[in-house]
């Protein structure tokens, strides 16, 4: 996997900088077929890394640019009359990777289109599931801080994603290379393919097989039960995100060409797996804490296994 992750990030790398750390993430996801909400301010990027990432991976591609008035159908698909015949009609969803661009601009009806496909690989139209492709990964944008003619995702709906990264500015070095080299030429039509979808599916596998000892186990639980009796939070971290905190610690040990798990792997993607299922009392969210601030200062209290 590594040598996979190296191959992306220098593609990727063409179109945009100074985000290695989030490339690295949508791999892992990518690994455990997971799938990853995009946070940030306008114009850092969210956009244009997500579809650099895609069109890296030699994988079936659509984006979706989210509107208010965005119906479940144009998700999903509809049924049609051709030839004098119903015919199902597949929308976007119907594909490997969806880029879901701006998905808090379109009303929770149409949010919970997806909510199937998320979580169970399939959309089910007039009584008849069908079968989404495999693997099949949603990344998803959102501007945080704008809310007028937005809707806020339910925590149902946050809970479906395996992890959710931020994107700030990048260094000052990187922001000088990307003014000097995304002026010129449109930076996403120099990208290529550098892996294939079996490629991408025998990542997965991999990343099943490898080890966890039981005492990384307790320890995942503990981490989870130490945000559950936090009093700062009406809501801890539920049995799901735990599940999804392995799988990716495991894609992170495999980057690293380990056959098991260390407590380190849980500590790296812990903030980003388990910030966003969180639910802040008021009381910390008016003392300007974030999930991100809780998850840590969790993994302080946890006692590490030896």
């Amino acid at each position: 996997m590594r040598e996979l992750r190296d191959r992306i990030a220098r593609e990727v790398a063409k179109a945009t900088v100074g985000h290695e750390e989030p490339l690295e993430l949508l791999l892992a996801a990518a690994a455990v077929g997971g799938h990853v909400l995009l946070e940030g301010v306008p114009g850092v990027a969210k956009t244009l890394l997500a579809n650099a990432f895609a069109r890296t991976l030699a994988l079936d591609f659509r984006r979706v640019q989210f509107t208010p008035d965005m119906l479940p159908s144009d998700l999903t698909g509809t049924m049609t009359l051709q030839a004098g015949e119903l015919a199902f009609r597949p929308g976007p969803v119907f594909t490997n990777v969806l880029l879901a661009d701006e998905i808090n601009r379109t009303p929770p009806k149409t949010q919970a289109a997806l909510l199937e496909a998320m979580q169970e690989r399939q959309v089910t139209i007039e009584g008849a599931p069908r079968p989404l492709q495999a693997p099949f990964l949603v990344v998803a944008t959102q501007n945080p801080i704008e809310y007028e003619g937005t809707y806020p995702l339910p925590e149902a709906q946050l809970d479906r994603f395996t992890m959710r990264l931020s994107l700030g500015y990048p260094p000052l070095a990187d922001e000088a290379k990307m003014l000097t080299e995304q002026t010129s030429d449109p930076p996403l039509d120099a990208l290529e393919p550098v892996t294939t979808a079996e490629e991408a599916v025998a990542l997965a596998d991999e990343a099943k097989a490898i080890y966890v000892e039981e005492s990384v186990n307790r320890y995942v639980v503990a981490l989870l039960r130490q945000t559950r009796s936090d009093a700062r939070l009406y809501l801890g971290a539920s049995p799901r995100s735990g599940i999804a905190l392995l799988r990716v610690a495991k894609a992170l040990a495999l980057a690293d060409r380990r056959e098991f798990l260390v407590p380190d792997d849980v500590k790296a993607v812990a903030p980003a797996v388990l910030s966003h299922r969180l639910i802040l009392a008021p009381e910390a969210r008016s003392a300007g804490l974030s999930g991100v601030d809780i998850v840590r200062e969790s993994l302080e209290r946890t006692p590490v296994p030896v």
